[in-house]
């Protein structure tokens, strides 16, 4: 069981644009490892953008499942993780997220903010924490 992707996303008008993310792409090759952090944040754009306001939503892409909650004040966050990984733990983490994200950083911020822009650490920290360890054999 594995998350490989903890994304925050502002759904404003007419696009929806990444504020900051995490990633643990460890597991993969280092050749692919851009290309496999290309497509968690391209996916993750695309599936908030197609998440209605309020909406909570689990949608399955090639090997993964990409957990989706987007508020109705346009904050949207972005799980991605393995088949294995517990639905209600991510939306747990996102609501824990997305909860501290809007109490540390300002709503005027959110439709300008870039992952340049915006200080907020904790993504990577949530990344690990909530990262399943598995047992060696």
């Amino acid at each position: 069981m594995r998350l490989y992707s903890l994304s925050v996303l502002y759904k404003g008008d007419p696009k929806v644009h990444l504020l900051k993310a995490a990633y643990d792409v460890s597991t993969f090759n280092f050749f692919q490892r851009s290309s496999v952090q290309e497509f968690m944040t391209f996916t993750s754009q695309l599936i908030a953008e197609r998440s209605a306001l309020g909406s909570r939503a689990s949608v399955k892409e090639q090997e993964y499942l990409c957990h989706v909650f987007v508020r109705s004040d346009g904050l949207a966050g972005v799980v991605i993780a393995d088949n294995e990984y517990p639905q209600r733990v991510c939306f747990t983490l996102l609501d824990k997220v997305l909860e501290e994200f809007s109490r540390q950083v300002s709503k005027m911020d959110w439709p300008s903010g870039s992952p340049a822009t915006i200080s907020y650490a904790a993504l990577d920290g949530y990344l690990s924490k909530y990262q399943v360890q598995t047992p060696e054999p």
